[in-house]
């Protein structure tokens, strides 16, 4: 698997995963009608990459919106970076958010002081 791809609808992120370079991105929306059943093959996916992964894997995050549940299944997600991270694996993990939306610069700030791997807050305009 060199790349792992689901295209962005108006309820769900583009995401991608790039094993060859180890990069790793979500871009959009994410308020999918059940988070588990969207991102279940997304983490089996990240799961696989970690078997071998890249020296460093780099994580872009640029999400508008996020419902509750995808925020669950998003630190899940993360977590499983923070397990790699301490087993030596490194990461840098960049949470892009507009300059003013407050609630996903929120977001972002809540998942960097919980994981706490490399993770930087990336305001756009």
């Amino acid at each position: 698997m060199a790349e792992y791809k689901v295209n962005k609808t108006f309820n769900t992120p583009e995401v991608i995963l790039d094993t060859s370079e180890g990069t790793f991105k979500l871009e959009g929306r994410s308020i999918p009608e059940d988070p588990n059943e969207f991102f279940g093959e997304i983490i089996e996916k990240l799961e696989e990459y970690y078997k071998n992964p890249r020296q460093t894997t780099k994580v872009d995050l640029k999400l508008e919106y996020v419902n509750s549940g995808s925020s669950k299944i998003l630190l899940e997600i993360l977590r499983i970076i923070k397990t790699q991270f301490d087993n030596g694996h490194n990461c840098v993990i960049n949470w892009y958010y507009e300059e003013d939306d407050e609630s996903i610069q929120e977001l972002g700030q809540h998942f960097k002081n919980t994981i706490q791997v490399p993770f930087n807050l990336v305001q756009y305009s």
